[in-house]
């Protein structure tokens, strides 16, 4: 009778890398294969799968080297575990770039035989990975604007000095153009880094792309704000201090997991109609120093609210915070907007439009994200960068 052998994975982007280790795993015996689950893959990398659980799973049961394939129901590096326990296998098998003590401890535990392979394409053909795969499609980070929009304008902040707060986001949806999620900046920044940042000082970097977007000889005489290249470059959350300058005299960080994880689970955001060309959302504008205070004051009750994981105080700054906004820029909720505050401001807790409004997003503080989207398809969950990633 075979020997059952063991391999595990996320197999998100399946290449003939996967398949020639399946191949030689399946040398050892019958082969079995767990698979990281969304909700595991999400946990641990911060970003969505490609492909769903269900996908992959379909994927790694058709090739003709796997007996049989499971969705592993644990979490974290040894997600595998419960599935391991399941199939009781004789061989254990891992790549040699893949293995751990750990890992090697649990079959130690178990009795199971533990073997690396070295990582060898199949003769004839190149070798791949998923990171150089997925260094083919851009995976340059968007941002969005909590609170304190406008206040890195000058105009803005001549009344008043105050903080902007942004997250910056992984690209796990579609970034749709004319949408408030920076996508004028990205594609800057994608026009010298077309598939990912350079790792070197975000703070650095958010200046060199501040500079190159607003290039003296710019005929438009626009001056993007600069909290677009802060919030795409400087990961995690961040709050940058603006006083009648466009590049702010203070930036602070936030990489605290917990406070990360809090504005994940209450974040989403609804897509509406992108905003319409020749849309001008600063016609009619009433800029007054008592706005401008109203805007920085909803601003620092926001940013307090996230550090204190406060829900309830967090929803009332947000909201503010957009309050604040409309009142000087009234042009902000022209077109499609206020129909879709209409259709949801009874489901959700907050809502606010990312950067200058007049179409995009929706983007609403909710009780509970996952339940949310579950309970509402239109809507996107949203994956904060984090340091180093």
């Amino acid at each position: 009778m075979p020997k059952k052998v063991f391999v595990s994975g996320c197999y998100d982007l399946l290449h003939s890398g996967h398949v020639e280790f399946f191949r030689q795993a399946a040398e050892y015996g019958d082969l079995y294969v767990g698979i990281g689950s969304d909700k595991t893959y999400l946990g641990y990398k911060h970003r969505k799968t490609i492909y769903s659980e269900q996908e992959r799973l379909f994927m790694v049961k058709s090739i003709k080297y796997v007996k049989d394939a499971y969705i592993n129901a644990g979490s974290g590096v040894l997600d595998f575990v419960p599935t391991l326990d399941i199939v009781k296998p004789d061989v254990f098998v891992v790549n040699s770039d893949g293995g751990s003590p750990e890992k090697r401890h649990t079959c130690e535990e178990r009795g199971i035989e533990y073997i690396e392979l070295h990582r060898d394409p199949h003769e004839g053909l190149t070798a791949r990975s998923s990171t150089d795969l997925k260094k083919t499609e851009s995976q340059i980070p968007t941002r969005l604007d909590l609170a304190g929009t406008w206040i890195d304008q000058p105009y803005v902040s001549q009344y008043a000095p105050g903080w902007a707060i942004t997250i910056s986001l992984e690209p796990t949806f579609e970034v749709r153009e004319r949408c408030g999620l920076s996508t004028s900046t990205r594609n800057m920044i994608k026009k010298i880094w077309p598939y990912q940042l350079p790792n070197m000082d975000s703070e650095t970097l958010a200046k060199l792309v501040f500079c190159f977007e607003n290039d003296p000889e710019r005929s438009d005489g626009i001056i993007s704000g600069a909290q677009d290249a802060i919030g795409i470059c400087v990961p995690g959350l961040c709050r940058h201090y603006y006083n009648n300058r466009f590049w702010p005299e203070l930036i602070e960080t936030c990489q605290d997991e917990q406070v990360l994880r809090f504005l994940e689970d209450h974040i989403i955001m609804i897509p509406m109609d992108p905003r319409r060309p020749g849309c001008s959302v600063v016609e009619g504008k009433d800029i007054t120093e008592e706005k401008v205070k109203a805007l920085a004051k909803a601003a620092d009750d926001c940013w307090q609210a996230i550090l204190d994981k406060d829900l309830d105080d967090f929803a009332k700054a947000y909201k503010a915070s957009f309050d604040a906004q409309v009142a000087m820029f009234p042009a902000m909720i022209q077109g499609c907007v206020q129909s879709y505050i209409d259709q949801y401001k009874d489901k959700v807790l907050a809502w606010k439009m990312p950067g200058a409004g007049g179409g995009g997003y929706l983007a609403c503080v909710v009780d509970d994200a996952e339940s949310f989207c579950n309970e509402h398809s239109e809507a996107i969950p949203l994956t904060i960068r984090r340091a180093g990633m």
